[in-house]
């Protein structure tokens, strides 16, 4: 099994989705719809879900998501789900982003991986470090 690193663009839009708690002491619960195109190596979409917490301190705050992806993979197709796991701390960010083992279907079957991304000048950045 060897590892592979490849990097793209995505696209990615975020709404508000009706949640069960909207928090108290100053923090706010939310919940949001996920939409993603990415592009590059990762020629694919996504959808789904993100729980959010924000702190009353500036730059704390933090996030779970799941979300289902589906298209190819170096050409290779089929879908698998990815999991996040985001604290800011004051402005810190820490992002653990991984694929959910056994999500992946048809020729992504068995896959393995990491996703780190990057905002640069506006423009969202993948690196997906994978087995397969």
């Amino acid at each position: 099994m060897t590892t592979a690193t490849v990097s793209g663009e995505f696209n990615v839009n975020l709404a508000p989705i009706e949640g069960y708690a909207s928090g108290q002491n100053g923090v706010n619960l939310g919940r949001m719809s996920i939409d993603k195109t990415f592009k590059g190596s990762l020629n694919a979409t996504s959808q789904g879900e993100m729980l959010s917490a924000m702190t009353p301190t500036q730059g704390s705050a933090g996030y779970v998501a799941i979300e289902q992806v589906i298209g190819e993979l170096e050409g290779k197709k089929g879908s698998f789900v990815l999991q996040h796991f985001g604290t800011m701390d004051k402005g810190q960010d820490s992002l653990i982003l991984n694929v959910i083992p056994d999500s992946g279907t048809h020729e992504l079957e068995g896959l393995k991986g990491s996703m780190k991304i990057r905002i640069e000048q506006g423009i969202h950045h993948y690196d997906f470090e994978y087995t397969l």
